[in-house]
């Protein structure tokens, strides 16, 4: 697991008590019942290539408030972010709801959770 310094984890932190979260499994079933939403990779580019949940788009952290409402106009929409363990997909989800987004979830356990669980990965 990645070492995250004390400052990056104090601002996930404080987004965390207004954003919407979910787990590894939430999305799992979900996948599985044909749930309607959007499933959007917030990692680099690099990692979404190696490696990404079925169905999931890539839009990264250091875009998605620039190419979101081009991606998604409707911000209504059901949206779930990822990335590597639920840090930036939760910095992602309050950003998306300051612009305007009102169906946010940020997985949290991310790209490893889902690894780590033995599930589907696409490439």
């Amino acid at each position: 697991m990645a070492h995250h310094s004390p400052r990056f984890l104090q601002i996930v932190e404080s987004v965390r008590p207004h954003i919407r979260e979910c787990v590894v499994a939430d999305v799992q079933n979900r996948l599985a019942r044909g749930d309607k939403f959007l499933l959007i990779d917030v990692r680099e580019e690099s990692e979404f290539d190696a490696g990404h949940l079925p169905t999931a788009r890539w839009l990264g952290k250091g875009i998605i408030e620039r190419d979101i409402e081009a991606v998604v106009p409707d911000p209504t929409t059901e949206l779930v972010l990822y990335c590597g363990g639920g840090f930036r997909s939760a910095l992602a989800a309050d950003n998306l709801q300051k612009m305007g987004y009102t169906n946010v979830i940020s997985m949290d356990g991310g790209f490893r959770g889902w690894k780590e669980a033995g599930l589907t990965i696409e490439k």
